[in-house]
């Protein structure tokens, strides 16, 4: 399978932590929380969290404040087709390939629910065959796009597949939720919204870097589920994280990693560019640590982290996107997604 054109979309607004800071201090729900649950937020608004901007779906920081069930689905219903779709047109402009060559389009999202889902509207959007083939995969968090793309792959093995678009969506402003649960806290202060797509065809494309991929791995540790993950409160999505993710992320990292690399240096010292998910400052401290990275390691990450937040599943397509158009070196990349589950996903990439 070959990467023939990325695409990514994000909210117009765009919003600085203090920006984040100045709204929930002045809002009701601040009197709500705890002295030490206000004392968290304005330190990891105000601090180095390794977040400078985020972009949201909100015409104001004072409607991120309307918690209500009717309101959260409304703001993923207005907002998920339309990043979707226009990660996808752009993904599908970057390729060169017209839209009736699309044979089947998937789309991963965990913020939201829709029924028909996601792919149906924007196959509409988009203008898609009425047989192509449509999948949404929901519920696997964070990680999706390495999932997402590995289904790809495997419809472009098959027969009768040439195009596959690939599209991750989230919609993290409407699933906040504020209690004095500092792991639900912390989820406000780091999530935002955006959107990231690859056309995926058996050919490489003739009009940008060639981009193959080469080899996708897995790791599921069910035991660690209760650790990271969703529930259901009040008719809301309620989000669990603990202490534990960062490490939890890094040791799982560098067990994908040695199941393609092995525990010789040859492929590793060959990797040039890293493209990891980073759910956040402590996890790209946790994989520094983890598996002895360099910071030039971890910069493609980093600098998406500081300008866009951790945009869940598609953060990885847009550190790729960047990463592709920005002039990082050719040769082996590695790409490594990581969330609910406990999963965590890795995938070889060369290159040119």
């Amino acid at each position: 399978m070959f990467i023939a054109g990325l695409g990514v979309a994000a909210p117009q607004r765009r919003y600085s932590q203090g920006d984040c800071w100045e709204a929930l201090r002045i809002s009701p729900h601040f009197s709500n929380l705890s002295p030490r649950s206000r004392a968290l937020v304005k330190k990891v608004l105000l601090g180095n969290n390794g977040i400078a901007t985020r972009h949201l779906a909100l015409d104001s920081l004072e409607q991120a404040f309307d918690l209500s069930p009717d309101a959260l689905h409304a703001r993923f219903t207005q907002n998920a087709p339309s990043l979707a779709k226009t990660a996808a047109e752009n993904a599908i402009r970057q390729a060169g390939v017209r839209t009736e060559q699309i044979d089947a389009l998937l789309i991963s999202t965990c913020t939201g629910y829709l029924c028909p889902g996601l792919s149906s509207y924007v196959s509409q959007g988009l203008n898609l065959r009425s047989d192509a083939l449509l999948l949404d995969l929901v519920g696997q968090g964070c990680g999706a796009a390495l999932p997402n793309l590995n289904v790809a792959a495997g419809l472009l093995a098959s027969a009768g597949y040439e195009h596959v678009l690939s599209v991750c969506v989230e919609v993290c402003s409407a699933a906040f939720y504020l209690d004095d649960d500092p792991g639900v806290l912390v989820s406000a202060c780091l999530f935002a919204d955006g959107a990231g797509a690859a056309l995926c065809s058996r050919r490489a494309s003739l009009v940008t870097r060639r981009i193959e991929w080469k080899q996708a791995v897995t790791e599921l540790d069910s035991a660690s589920r209760d650790l990271l993950r969703f529930e259901q409160r009040g008719g809301m999505l309620r989000n669990i994280l603990t202490p534990e993710v960062p490490k939890l992320a890094a040791a799982a990292a560098g067990r994908v990693l040695r199941k393609v690399v092995g525990d010789e240096c040859e492929i590793r010292d060959r990797i040039t560019t890293w493209i990891w998910h980073a759910g956040g400052r402590d996890v790209l401290l946790a994989l520094h640590d983890q598996l002895d990275l360099d910071e030039s390691d971890l910069c493609w990450s980093a600098v998406t982290l500081r300008e866009l937040g951790n945009i869940s599943s598609p953060f990885v397509l847009t550190v790729l996107h960047r990463a592709v158009h920005q002039g990082a070196p050719g040769g082996l990349w590695w790409m490594s997604s990581f969330g609910a589950g406990f999963s965590c996903h890795g995938a070889l990439l060369e290159v040119e």
